[in-house]
This record gives C-alpha cells, sequence and structure tokens, in this order.
C-alpha cells in the first residue's frame, strides 16, 4: 500500500471522527484543516458513503450523520492515550470545582475503550506525571455553577445574579452571559449587564447567587475575544516609561492590566495601555515598580498614585 492510500485513510478516519463530534461539518473546513482540495473532500465523503456510513447533506451545504446512528467505540494511539494522561493532570489542578465530577466521569468513559495495554501504559505511568501549582483554589458559593452559566449561554437565557464587588458590595444583576474565561487563577464571566447596559467582567468566585430565567437575550453576541480584545468606552488610554532592567518582571501582569502596545526606545521601554481600573486597581500595580517608571499620560495617574503613596506614609 503506497504512501497516497496511508494518506487517505487516515483522512476519511479523520474525517469520520469529525462527523461524530460535531453536529454540522462543511466541506470548505475540512479542506483547510487537512490541506487539500474541496474536490478530494468530496471524493472522501464519497468513500465513507459507499462503506454504508449513512450521511446526510451535499456538498455546499455541509455533512452530518444521519441522527440515532451509532458508531462502534473509538480507538486511540499510544500518543493519544499519553496525551490524555497528561491533559488529566492539568484539569485536575486547574479545571473549575463545579466541572470536576464531570470530566473525570468523562475520563472513566474514555479509560473504558482503551485497550487493555493502553490500560497498563495509564497504570505505570500516571504516577510519573504531576503538575505543580501553587496558588490556592477558590471557593465558590455555588455548586455546579459554571455548568449553569454555560447553559446559560447555549440556551440564550439571562441570568439573575446576587454579586459581591472587591468593596463588599452586594448587588443584583440581569446579565446576558457571551463566555467564560480562566486568567491568573480566576475563572470570570463576560457578560451584557442590563443594569449598566454594557459589558462587565464578572469573578466566578464572587457570585453568591445565580438563577437561570426563562427571559430570552435581547441580542445576539460574537464571540467571546471579540469583547476582551475590544476595549468598552469606560476605559482610560495610559502610557508608561519603563526600566528595561525591571521589564522582565512584568511579563504577565502587564497583560493583565490591559497592554496595548510595547515599544523600545533609547530611554526605556514604552508601555501602553487600556484600562478601567484607573482609580484603584492600576495605581496599587504601578506602585510596586513606580521607582522604575515615568507616568507619561494621564496626569490624573500621577496624582493617584501621589495620593496612594502619601497614605501609606501615613501608616508608617
Amino acid at each position: 500500500m503506497n504512501d497516497h492510500y496511508l494518506k487517505k485513510i487516515d483522512r476519511v478516519t479523520a474525517i469520520l471522527t469529525q462527523l461524530q463530534s460535531k453536529p454540522l461539518v462543511r466541506a470548505q473546513d475540512l479542506a483547510e484543516k487537512f490541506e487539500v482540495s474541496i474536490r478530494t473532500i468530496y471524493r472522501d465523503v464519497k468513500t465513507l458513503e459507499n462503506a454504508g456510513i449513512p450521511i446526510i447533506g451535499e456538498a455546499g451545504n455541509g455533512y452530518s450523520l444521519m441522527d440515532g446512528y451509532k458508531l462502534p467505540p473509538v480507538m486511540f494511539t499510544k500518543e493519544e492515550v499519553l496525551s490524555f494522561i497528561t491533559a488529566e493532570k492539568l484539569m485536575q489542578k486547574f479545571l473549575h470545582q463545579s466541572l470536576g465530577n464531570h470530566y473525570q466521569t468523562a475520563m472513566e468513559k474514555v479509560r473504558s475503550v482503551l485497550k487493555y495495554s493502553d490500560k497498563d501504559l495509564i497504570q505505570n505511568i500516571e504516577k510519573q506525571i504531576d503538575v505543580f501549582n501553587y496558588h490556592p483554589r477558590t471557593e465558590d458559593h455555588i455548586r455546579n455553577i459554571i455548568p449553569i452559566i454555560l447553559e446559560s449561554i447555549a440556551e440564550k437565557k439571562q441570568l439573575q445574579v446576587e454579586y459581591k464587588t472587591v468593596e463588599e458590595k452586594i448587588s443584583s444583576r440581569t446579565i446576558e452571559v457571551v463566555g467564560v474565561f480562566f486568567e491568573f487563577n480566576y475563572w470570570y464571566v463576560m457578560a451584557f449587564c442590563t443594569l449598566r447596559n454594557d459589558f462587565r467582567q464578572f469573578r466566578v468566585d464572587r457570585i453568591l447567587g445565580i438563577f437561570k430565567t426563562q427571559h430570552p437575550f435581547l441580542q445576539e453576541y460574537g464571540q467571546i475575544n471579540d469583547y476582551r480584545q475590544n476595549p468598552s468606552g469606560n476605559k482610560t488610554k495610559v502610557r508608561l516609561l519603563v526600566d528595561k532592567k525591571i521589564i522582565g518582571h512584568l511579563v504577565n501582569s502587564k497583560k493583565y492590566y490591559g497592554l496595548t502596545e510595547e515599544i523600545e526606545t533609547e530611554n526605556g521601554i514604552e508601555l501602553t495601555f487600556e484600562t478601567d481600573w484607573i482609580k484603584e486597581g492600576f495605581p496599587r500595580w504601578l506602585i510596586t515598580f513606580a521607582d522604575y517608571a515615568d507616568v507619561l499620560e494621564p496626569e490624573s495617574l500621577k496624582i493617584s498614585l501621589k495620593e496612594l503613596i502619601t497614605r501609606i506614609s501615613n501608616k508608617l
């Protein structure tokens, strides 16, 4: 069997896997994924149909498997099994607790279809892999909170939440969730807040109560990164000139505080930010390296920084 037919067998098998995992698969997407022509994808789909796989759809519209059709358990390669073990170790340390039991159940199903030799492989190597996480997990007030949030996204239904701010103030909000994301050891919800009539981020561990309503979303939303990358009108532009010798210590934090541009100059590194934490969060972060930085703009940040330093000095 020559290399051409081996590649085709691998590709056709992968297309079948795509059909199993998605409700609709477009030929154009498959062609881009496997770096072949759309005509080749059409022929591969015809090969599957000739093999007795009941595929619904046609060229131009997308393909799907007939509803209710069951396929034999998927068999995994040794490399895939090893990747599962590594991923499981990562999930044990970083997966949100409300998803932990569901992930564990899913992994048990994966293990159930493995060959005996692969099960022995897992038993022999899983204790040789570990992930060290030095950040304590946050405690949620509500069990299964992220599945509730994800259900609201899938069903496009509004959520009613009780939320505690960093100032310990509690408010009731009606939100339309765009998505969830993990950053700096916390899970966040990106949502449209009907109270503020704007997009807001909510830290999951600060949600004290949550209720899925039957009210549909009032508008359509794009992908979560569209809203994280495009600042709202409430953000303030900040420019700093930072000493080169300290810049290496700001690798992660500068992105967290809204870094949009970084330019190397003769006098240092010029950093530009878009932040909505100009009154509290940004000055408190800046004070940790203020002796190595100059505030280029805005003038109000210099005033906030001086006031913060004065308050600290009065306590010493």
